[in-house]
């Protein structure tokens, strides 16, 4: 089932998320759901918050990607209860976007290597190094789960550049193409 993604101005968005564990109720059709959301919008990571949950889960898709960079063909990856342990490497700039912002791109810094832990749909515990574009986007769906936004991570310049567009979608003026929850 495709589920709305919630828009800048809810508040469930800037609540930090509680763990969960295997016993959450309906967790593996809420998981089929997200991908199935995310695939819908064309987006490439997707937190629980975005689709009004405050639990700390994310899923990524980079399959999406793989007729670009055949190195993410079949590139999935549930999170649930991450934690980002360690960070390494450079900062890097590179351009986002956010489902919960339709319309806003801007480029972000963040470190190119992160070191998470988490559990998979199957509370399979792992502990693994993200380089690169993964690092990217998990650390882009985990500031989710912290009840951050990429916005937080704009220059002051560029975000006072953006207030309009950000005013309008915080007071439900909203224009996508997929499912979504906005204010009203």
């Amino acid at each position: 089932m495709i589920l709305p993604i919630y828009i800048y101005g809810l508040p469930v968005l800037r609540k930090p998320t509680e763990e969960i564990d295997e016993n959450y109720e309906g967790l593996q059709q809420l998981i089929r759901d997200m991908y199935e959301t995310l695939r819908k919008s064309e987006g490439v990571g997707l937190a629980a918050p975005q689709v009004g949950l405050g639990i700390r889960m994310a899923v990524v898709d980079l399959d999406i990607m793989s007729d670009e960079r055949p190195e993410f063909k079949g590139y999935f990856k549930t999170f649930i209860n991450p934690y980002i342990e360690e960070t390494a490497g450079e900062i890097t700039t590179y351009e986002e976007g956010c489902l919960s912002f339709p319309g806003i791109h801007e480029k972000i810094n963040r470190p190119d290597k992160v070191r998470v832990t988490w559990y998979d749909e199957n509370f399979q515990f792992h502990d693994e190094w993200f380089e690169g574009f993964p690092a990217r986007v998990v650390q882009h769906e985990f500031d989710h789960l912290d009840g951050k936004c990429f916005i937080d991570r704009m220059s002051p310049l560029r975000r006072q550049m953006n207030k309009s567009r950000l005013n309008a979608l915080a007071s439900g003026k909203v224009a996508c193409d997929y499912k979504f929850k906005a204010v009203r």
